[in-house]
């Protein structure tokens, strides 16, 4: 078993079908696409009504439990179960559950703690065949970009965009005011990419526009969590990001780690063209004044 398929087992419902997905037989196949078209709905309800959607046999449902680690589909629909209450959670309900077991340490320690395991868990999800293609996404000028974040992590869209506009042009950010949105989509061609961030308490203005754009053409590119948006089912790639901490608000380091691993990589791949607009903007720089010379 590789070390990501062992991470994968204290994992959701959905990094563990990613894990063994090689591992499946056809008809499996059938049934963890189905699952994570509908993620989590699809896997609440009972193996009748599992197999009847997905096209496969009730045999077929339980022994791709087993497969993923768990005792059998009753205990698989338990964790998601769990999965979509933790997605649902107010940042109230979310402090008061880390208070009660916090252990007796200063809280840089543990938010520390936290952080590191989000990051290790995130590496072990990350698939490189969709980092990569998501760079050539980024990097490919021929594709119009656009950037868009939720309430929380439009400070994450607005980092990404502001460094992707020193690599390349052809980049929007597209406005917080969700009522705008079609505006943006009216330009949208096919092929252009968006990318967009969403982590749970997943705002439903960005599931809607995430469907407008795929009707464009647009290829989306998601960062979320590890209980995934349901923007997910309408993405080309998805980064599923470890958020938890010991606070009322959940960790973003995860993701801005793989947005500026992503950021480099663009960087580098266009490193001749972005060296010169590198230049020309500090000479802009210049003119204005804008940084103190020493």
């Amino acid at each position: 078993m590789s070390a990501a398929t062992r991470g994968a087992q204290n994992g959701t419902v959905a990094e563990r079908i990613h894990a063994r997905f090689d591992d499946l037989t056809r008809a499996e196949r059938q049934l963890a696409n189905a699952l994570l078209e509908n993620y989590p709905v699809l896997g609440l309800n009972s193996i009748a009504a599992v197999a009847d959607a997905s096209g496969v046999s009730m045999p077929t449902v339980a022994r791709m439990a087993k497969k993923l680690g768990f005792d059998g589909f009753p205990e698989l629909k338990d964790k998601l179960r769990s999965e979509l209450e933790e997605t649902i959670t107010n940042p109230i309900a979310k402090h008061d559950r880390w208070a009660e077991s916090a252990p007796d340490t200063h809280i840089l320690n543990r938010f520390a703690d936290a952080v590191q395991e989000n990051m290790h868990q995130t590496l072990r999800q990350i698939s490189l065949e969709a980092f990569n293609e998501t760079v050539d996404l980024l990097a490919d000028t021929e594709r119009e970009v656009y950037v868009v974040g939720g309430r929380l992590t439009r400070a994450l869209a607005d980092y990404l965009f502001t460094h992707m506009q020193v690599i390349r042009g052809g980049l929007t950010l597209i406005k917080s005011n969700s009522n705008t949105w079609p505006h943006y989509v009216l330009n949208m061609k096919p092929g252009d990419t968006l990318v967009i961030f969403d982590i749970r308490r997943y705002e439903y203005d960005l599931l809607r526009l995430a469907e407008m754009a795929r009707t464009q053409g647009a290829t989306i590119v998601l960062f979320t969590d590890q209980w995934r948006s349901p923007v997910a089912k309408h993405a080309a790639h998805s980064f599923h990001c470890r958020i938890e901490a010991p606070s009322a608000w959940d960790s973003n380091v995860a993701i801005m780690f793989v947005v500026e691993a992503i950021i480099a990589a663009v960087q580098n791949l266009r490193w001749t063209e972005t060296r010169d607009r590198m230049k020309a903007l500090e000479d802009l720089f210049d003119q204005t004044k804008l940084f103190k010379k020493f």
